[in-house]
């Protein structure tokens, strides 16, 4: 079975959809890490059964120590993939070194558009016609790696930035799931030596699920 480790800091929605997709996308979650001592996310881990970790950032003297403790409990585990769900601390080189071309993340933009924060209210005050998320592999550029797979809503002049959120998170519940899938089967794989100007041709999400159901 496919191995997977989840890297989460607070609620774990995501987390809670990679959970549920396991038996159907052929993967298993091996072990869930948290740098939050009290995130939910981890009582959804333990309720489904999952090994989980803290590795508090407060604990360690400077990044990189902290990523190295990361690494050595993650490594015990072997995963073949790590998936950044919610985890809200920006990662060095260090780190992103390690698992190259084996990390993905999620964000709530169609990137490149929108990187970084608050992104919902930045597509209504830029009168964006849609808005969405992009799952990429990490590199050391924030929210720069090549992308695999968008999933889009259109924007409606009457949107909130929370009704936008929480719009786009049904999208993310699905997409997630849906490129760990299409990893496990072979449909992707990061291009070589992922380069922070390699960028992919992004998959949208329709299309992506007709390929792994």
């Amino acid at each position: 079975m496919f191995q997977i480790a989840v890297l989460i800091s607070g609620s774990g929605s995501n987390l809670q959809a990679l959970i549920d997709n396991q038996t159907k996308f052929g993967y298993r979650i091996a072990v869930v890490l948290s740098n939050v001592a009290d995130a939910y996310g981890l009582v959804r881990a333990q309720q489904a059964g999952i090994a989980t970790c803290v590795v508090n950032h407060k604990d360690y003297d400077g990044r990189e120590a902290f990523e190295r403790a990361m690494i050595q409990a993650l490594d015990a585990y072997q995963p073949q993939l790590v998936v950044l769900a919610g985890f809200m601390r920006i990662l060095t080189p260090t780190f992103i070194t390690h698992y190259a071309g084996k990390m993905l993340n999620i964000h709530p933009s169609l990137l490149p558009k929108l990187k970084g924060l608050h992104t919902h209210a930045r597509a209504i005050e830029d009168k964006e016609s849609e808005h969405g998320a992009s799952v990429h592999f990490v590199t050391a550029e924030l929210d720069g790696g090549p992308i695999i797979a968008q999933g889009r809503v259109p924007v409606q002049p009457d949107d909130t930035a929370d009704a936008l959120a929480k719009l786009v998170l049904t999208v993310e519940h699905q997409l997630y799931p849906a490129v760990v899938a299409g990893i496990v089967k072979g449909m992707i794989s990061a291009p070589p030596d992922v380069r922070i100007d390699d960028i992919l041709a992004p998959i949208d999400l329709p299309l992506l699920l007709q390929k792994v159901a």
